[in-house]
Parts: C-alpha cells; structure tokens; sequence
C-alpha cells in the first residue's frame, strides 16, 4: 500500500514542507499589546512617537543656568561674575529656565559668598539637550517587523506609547504519552520506581526551551498508550492552541497510536526524516493547525524542537529568517569553532547526524569529539561544549577531519587540559578543585596505553597509566620510556589503588580466587585492548596457564570500569576485574587481586600550564582526599 504522504526525507524537505503548509497564517494573528507585555514579539507595522523626547530643554550636566552672552571673555585668568538672578543651579536633566540658554558646568565656576564666578566662555546652547533632540514627535522609530527589544519598550514609554500592534506568538500545547511515563510528582516521590518505568522528563526541557526562546508552552497530563484518549486530546488541543506537539508513538509498536490519530483527525504531511537521532518524527495539519509527533527519546526530542518546532514557532510569529539560522539559534549556538575531529567517527549512509561534542585545544590545534551518542542519553547534552551537524554525505569522518561546531557554552580554551588515560572515578572528581583553582579539565577514558599513545601524538596534555610488564613485574617505566621517544615526561604517583574480582552481590558463583574465576562457565565482561586492567588480566591469565579462548565473554569490550562493573550488576556478565570503588559504588562483591600504582603522565613542556598547575594543587585538596578515601580501595602515598 502507498503511503499518502512522504517519508524517510530530509530534514530541510521537512522544513519546506511545514513552510508551505503553513506559511498561509504566518502574519494573520495580530494584536495590541502593552508595552510591557510585548518583549521579543515582531512589530506589524512602523511606530510613531507620540511626543518629543525630551519634551523640555534639559540640561546635559550638573551646573548652573546662565545666558550665554554674561560669560564672554570669561577664562581662567579673567573670571566674570554674576549676582544670584543671574543664574540658577542645575541638576542633570533638569528644566532649564525660559531666560537661560546654556549651562555651565560646575567645574568650570566658584563661588565667592553669593556671587558665581565663571571660568569658561559659553556658546547658546551649550550643555542643553533641546526639546526633542532624541525623538521627535511623529518620528518613525521602530518599524514593521523589528523585534520589540528592552531599549524600545523604554522608548515607547518615553514616546508616549501604551500599546503597540504585534504579531501573535503562537501558543503550544504538549502532550506527553505512553504506559510507561511516570509524571514528575510520582517518580520525585517513589524512591525505587517500577523497572520498565521511565520519568516524564521531556516535558521539562520543552518548557525550559520554550522560555530560552520566548514562546508560552503548556504540558497536559501523560497519555496512556489508548488511542481513543490520544484523539480526544489531540482534538482538543488543536480547538484550543496554535501548535500542539505529541510525545512519542511514532514507531510501529503495538502500542504506537500517533499516526492513525493523525490519519483519523487530519492530515498526514510527512513521517521519518532522515536524520540521526530524531528519525521517528512525524507531522500533521489537524483543523489548519500544525500537530507535531516528538519521539520519545530526549535526544530525538531535542533535536526535532530545535530544527522543526523552533523554525515552526518563528515562521507562525511571522519572523522569516535563515533556516540554518533559525537552528543555530535554537540550539544555543553562542558562536562557531572550527575543529579538527579527534577520534575517527562513522556516519550512517544518507543520514544528517547531530552529535554532542566537547572541545579542547592541545598547541596550536582545536580539537572536538563525539560523546556518547544514544538518543536515550541525557549526559551527553547536558555535558557537551557545543552541537556538530553532520551532512548525510560525512559517512567515514576520518580522525584529523574539518567539524564545524556550534558552541553551545562559554570556553576558555587557554585554560582547559584534555587528559587521555586509564579510567578512575577519583580523576573525574578533579574537575571542579581544578574549576575552582582557574582551571578546566575533560578527560577521555582510553586506557593505559591509549593515554600514552596519545600523548606520544601531541593529542593531550596528559596521560595516566598502571601498566604491569610481566616480564619484570614493575609498572609503567618501560612503555613510558616507549612511548616517550626521548621527550621529557613528568610523573606523578597520585596513589596505590587495589584491583580485584568484582562479582554479583552475594556471590552466587562462588568466586574467591582468579583460577576460580576462570574455570567452570563464568561469564567474564573484560576491558579494551591496552587498558591496564586488561594487561593485568592477561598476566593472571598467563601466570595461571590459562588461554584466552579459555574465557567466556573474554571478546567484550568495556571502556570504563563502571561499564565492566555494570554489565555484572545486570546479570549480563558473572564477574570482571576492576577497582574496588567501582565494586562498592554498585553495591557488589570484590575479591582483592593486587594493589597497583596510578600514575598521572605529563610532557614538561605543559608544566606550567595554568590547569595543570592548577590540578598538581587539587591532588592536595583535602576535600577531594576525604571523597576519595571514602570510596574505598585507595591508599594515599604520603
């Protein structure tokens, strides 16, 4: 069956098509509104000044009032006097007198007992605002289509003007749906919400978003996943609201019920564009109003406000603008970096891809690289620096690759350090000791080796490492001294912190040695090649006689140790090797294996770096010391 409308197309075909559906009522909703009530909304036609500003003669500094012509000839040397009724004191802005044409200012003039003496000679006119100098009445001074700014509300005021003649901005209902959305109140107030359950959070970052632009959002009720409620609500809300937008449904589940809503009150425009994330959004025209459905995910979510909804909302306003514009805006963008791409990234075929970016600048190139990517996470926005926008022709970004980035935050670059290394929670408590000492620091989780490769490269300012060669049983100094190639590294041993078996609360496998660990069908969740967790488990391996092979889920690859940790905790994997803090933060088991040192690698020549001075001052931070020792599996040097 063909579908009767489009599908799987591009997001500015998508713009276009909201463009030429309705752009018919951009401009026919107008209003009269005060003032006050008018900020950020486009004028419908030119504004007049009702009165001159300033209606008076005004004197433009503190002084006295005198006629020009008594202060011929008056200087230093010849000062000329005049008695009381022959001039008056002036205040900034006050009314000049009727016989006075010009003010002299107080420096320029003493008084001896009663009588002004005056230093300067003055012209007619002379430190007087005349009437009208800034306005005129029946001045134009805002004209169709300007935006009603701060400094124009004061000078409507000022004009004489009460209420002035806008467009309408459209107001927007959000409906947010689904069996499984908890409202805010319930989930704030159930300390272990039902699995499967998720919290309406979507509904918050609409309205904040809606406020950062200016625009009025309502949120109703959630939903249940019941198309007949779904139907009354969409009909209601297009009787009552310019824009409503549906949350989630869109997909092809059971339980998925937008689009035969959509089919059943209007009109379908388009559904799926291509793009990534964002893919499953649809729209409608229902009553002549624009009914948008917003996929669930919050990162699709995101995405669609920011590059149909926010266009949408300007274009009702009756604000024609550059589409790339209109989104840069919404995103944020407070200005715009070009990069170079850190870490090779592929694109899928076809597919605009939004990605969150962070940024760091190691000597004299600008670096960004992607955060994790799932529509579903939360983090990665609220920890991203700015917004790239891949093009669907990107495919395979090779590492060194040109990436524009929309800035969505304020970075000093001069002062932010990119770390590469071994991963530790402890490190990641460094970053505000290090904000608050006039510093900044972002880190990637590479392992070991990769941390020290990197910086072999010239692609961070620091590393760190716990590397065991088994051939002598010391850590770090041959594959320093590799990586290295002759170039002066600083070391820094920050602590001792124990590796071991982290197993299922309880232990239910019974796991107490590493040659228990590898035998029977323990399912083992490791590290990437070149951590130096995974060092240290093949040497255990190697020292048990143990093959690789040998192993179930030795293939898994885990960056991080909460990562590896938390594949146990699902039950995905039995056990796996990793720090004790990151066993405790889970609430699992640990079997203490060997204690290792964690050592921060650092060029010299980035020493007197301000945030690397400013992080060899956190590592002192008594603060960070007690959150730390507090985590367990940590013991200090000193």
């Amino acid at each position: 069956m063909v579908a009767r409308y489009s599908e799987h197309i591009e997001l500015r075909t998508a713009i276009e098509m909201l463009k030429k559906t309705f752009g018919v009522r951009a401009g026919k909703n107008t209003t009269e509104k005060n003032i006050s009530e008018a900020l950020g909304c486009l004028l419908t036609k030119d504004i007049t000044a009702h009165r001159n500003v300033p209606h008076y003669a005004a004197s433009a500094v503190d002084g006295y009032a005198v006629d020009a012509s008594s202060t011929i000839g008056a200087s230093q040397a010849t000062p000329v006097s005049l008695e009381p009724s022959r001039y008056q004191w002036m205040n900034t802005g006050a009314d000049v007198p009727y016989w006075a044409n010009a003010v002299l200012m107080v420096e320029d003039s003493s008084m001896k007992g009663d009588a002004l003496l005056i230093f300067k000679s003055l012209t007619p006119s002379a430190n007087v605002r005349p009437l009208g100098e800034d306005v005129m009445a029946g001045q134009i001074i805002a004209r169709e289509g300007d935006t009603v700014t701060p400094a124009l509300i004061s000078l409507f005021l000022c004009a004489g003007i009460e209420k002035v003649p806008v467009f309408k901005k459209p107001r927007t209902l959000y409906i947010p749906t689904g069996d499984e959305v908890i409202s805010r109140g319930k989930w704030l107030s159930d300390p272990n919400p039902k699995s499967g359950t998720v919290a309406e959070s979507n509904s918050l970052f609409i309205e904040a978003s809606f406020r950062e632009w200016g625009f009025d959002v309502d949120v109703s009720p959630v939903v249940p996943d019941d198309p007949a409620l779904l139907k009354e609500k969409v009909s209601e809300g297009v009787g009552n609201y310019d824009v409503v937008l549906v949350g989630a449904g869109s997909a092809k589940g059971r339980r998925d019920h937008t689009l035969e809503v959509f089919e059943d009150l209007g009109k379908v425009i388009f559904r799926w564009i291509r793009m990534k994330p964002g893919r499953p959004a649809m729209a409608a025209e229902i009553k002549g109003k624009p009914v948008i459905c917003l996929p669930g995910f919050p990162m699709s979510t995101t995405v669609v406000l920011w590059s149909l909804v926010y266009p949408l909302l300007n274009l009702l306003s009756a604000r024609d603008e550059d589409q790339d514009h209109l989104i840069k805006e919404a995103v944020g963008c407070r200005e715009t970096w070009n990069t170079k791409l850190l870490v090779q990234h592929s694109s899928p075929a076809g597919i605009e891809e939004w990605l969150r970016v962070k940024t760091a600048k190691v000597g004299d190139t600008i670096y960004s690289w992607a955060l994790t990517s799932g529509a579903s996470v939360l983090w990665a926005l609220a920890e991203a620096d700015g917004i790239a926008l891949l093009p669907a022709t990107a495919l395979e970004c090779e590492k060194g690759m040109d990436v524009t980035v929309w800035m969505k935050r304020k970075v000093d670059l001069d002062k932010r350090i990119l770390f590469q290394g071994s991963d530790d929670p402890a490190i990641q408590l460094l970053v505000t000791p290090i904000r608050r000492r006039g510093g900044d620091f972002v880190s990637r989780a590479v392992g070991s080796m990769g941390g020290l490769a990197a910086l072999s490269r010239g692609e961070c300012h620091m590393a760190a490492a716990h590397l065991l060669d088994d051939r002598d049983g010391t850590y770090n100094d041959s594959f320093i001294e590799r990586f290295a190639n002759g170039a002066k590294w600083e070391r820094i041993l920050v602590f001792y912190r124990t590796q071991g078996i982290i197993v299922q609360q309880g232990n239910p496998k019974k796991i107490k040695t590493f040659e228990e660990l590898c035998a029977g069908d323990n399912v083992f969740s490791n590290r990437q090649p070149g951590a130096g967790t995974r060092v240290l488990f093949d040497h255990l391996l190697k020292m048990a006689g143990r093959s690789p092979s040998e192993i179930k889920g030795y293939e898994q690859q885990c960056t991080t140790h909460m990562e590896a940790a938390n594949r146990v905790f699902t039950g995905l994997a039995d056990a796996t090797l990793g720090i004790k803090s990151a066993s405790d933060a889970l609430g699992l088991d640990f079997i203490p294996l060997a204690e290792e040192p964690y050592e921060l690698v650092i060029p010299s020549v980035y020493m007197d770096h301000p945030a690397v001075q400013a992080l060899l001052d956190s590592l002192g931070d008594r603060e960070w010391r007690e959150t730390v020792g507090a985590m367990g599996g940590y013991r200090w040097t000193d």
